[in-house]
């Protein structure tokens, strides 16, 4: 099977507003039922599942009836880091039946312009090499930013640094096993630490890219990205564009 762990647990405080960014109607539609369409329309994915900030279940439960999403099954409670939270999301989804070697394609729930194609690969790339990591290379130089609000040169050239994105794709054993090593080295209280990070901290150095896009990088944080957000899904090719 093909899971896509949504998580939505997040408060959003810096977006400043009154209720969860996740369950902001942009256009008449909440951000969170933009991103599970997108998973619900995919053929290849078979259930979702959201880690649900808590009080907002049933409100999830409404939106996904309202809006078509029948393919939300779980539902499970957010945790105090988002390690914590993907961690409820994936011993849900093993407490549930999920077998280990079930392929889980984590994801932002405020990131809703991922596409099918980056979806596509990221199942494609996990079931060929067990991990699979959503991301863009630099083109930009990226220097290093001190509180002083100085900033150091990295000598890494840019072409071999990547900004990531999610999904971060895994087998549901493979995941499940790098969070307990995680938690064994004492990395697990890293409050902002994606999973491709923490993986990677455990040792883990070949995981597998799947390039994204700079709409897939649009993570939903502050009011300037909800106005990008409204004018990319108003926006289309121009037909004379290769």
């Amino acid at each position: 099977m093909n899971i896509a762990l949504l998580t939505a647990a997040g408060f959003g405080t810096r977006m400043g507003q009154d209720i969860p960014k996740q369950f902001m109607n942009i256009d008449d539609c909440p951000v969170i039922v933009y991103t599970m369409k997108v998973f619900q329309e995919h053929p290849q994915i078979d259930a979702i599942a959201v880690v649900c900030l808590d009080g907002w279940e049933m409100i999830l439960k409404a939106y996904a009836g309202q809006y078509g999403i029948t393919k939300l099954k779980y539902i499970f409670p957010g945790g105090d880091s988002n390690f914590q939270s993907t961690r409820n999301g994936l011993l849900g989804l093993k407490n549930s039946g999920m077998a280990d070697s079930d392929i889980v394609i984590i994801h932002d729930g405020v990131r809703p312009l991922v596409s099918d194609e980056i979806i596509s690969h990221n199942i494609e790339t996990c079931e060929k090499y067990g991990y699979a990591v959503t991301g863009l290379l630099c083109k930009e130089v990226i220097m290093e930013y001190h509180d002083d609000e100085t900033l150091t040169y990295i000598s890494t050239p840019r072409e071999r640094l990547c900004r990531t994105q999610t999904p971060h794709t895994y087998r549901l054993r493979i995941i499940l096993d790098a969070q307990e090593k995680a938690i064994k080295q004492g990395l697990g209280g890293d409050k902002t630490a994606a999973m491709c990070q923490l993986v990677g901290q455990i040792g883990v150095d070949d995981q597998h890219l799947v390039l994204g896009s700079e709409k897939n990088g649009l993570k939903l944080t502050n009011v300037e990205d909800i106005e990008l957000f409204k004018a990319l899904r108003h926006v289309s090719k121009a037909p004379w564009l290769k």
